[in-house]
């Protein structure tokens, strides 16, 4: 199992997270919106992008995001989708910058249970949305035979030893 600090085929994965940026780990593309469109609005653009999140801008600077997570919670109260998605927007998003480390961005990605964050620049304008899928990505690309060469269940213990 690969602990931080070890080295893989001649490089350090640990120096390789706080070294390589975000922009490294394939961002998205953002979907945005007004904080006047509609939740029904955004629903749509969801589907229509296939997308788990669109960010809410405000006067050019980032005011929210609206995740599925945000979607599934709506339906199962039976809210009113034709509300403006400022009122149902989580405001305030765990960001990053371009700039940022994968490594820093997978730290607050797991403390937060975050699948999700929005790339920043440094006015607060949305630039791109770092997924989990786009981390994972960066690792297959950059890291193919720790990645694949896990077990299935990387901590599981026989309870009784294997073999004759």
């Amino acid at each position: 199992m690969l602990h931080f600090g070890e080295q893989v085929d001649g490089m350090d994965f640990e120096l390789n997270l706080k070294v390589d940026t975000v922009e490294q780990a394939h961002p998205a593309v953002p979907v945005c919106v007004e904080p006047d469109a509609s939740a029904h609005a955004v629903f749509r653009l969801m589907k229509e992008h296939a997308t788990g999140a669109v960010l809410i801008n405000r006067d050019g600077r980032l005011a929210g995001i609206f995740t599925e997570r945000d979607a599934l919670r709506l339906m199962a109260e039976g809210t009113n989708l034709d509300v403006p998605i400022e009122s149902v927007m989580m405001t305030d998003p765990v960001t990053v910058k371009a700039g940022d480390s994968v490594g820093k961005a997978i730290a607050k990605m797991s403390f937060g249970g975050y699948r999700r964050l929005p790339i920043v620049n440094d006015q607060g304008a949305a630039v791109g949305l770092l997924k989990v899928s786009g981390i994972l990505h960066y690792l297959v690309e950059h890291f193919p035979e720790v990645v694949y060469t896990l077990p299935p269940k990387p901590h599981h213990m026989h309870k009784e030893r294997e073999g004759a």
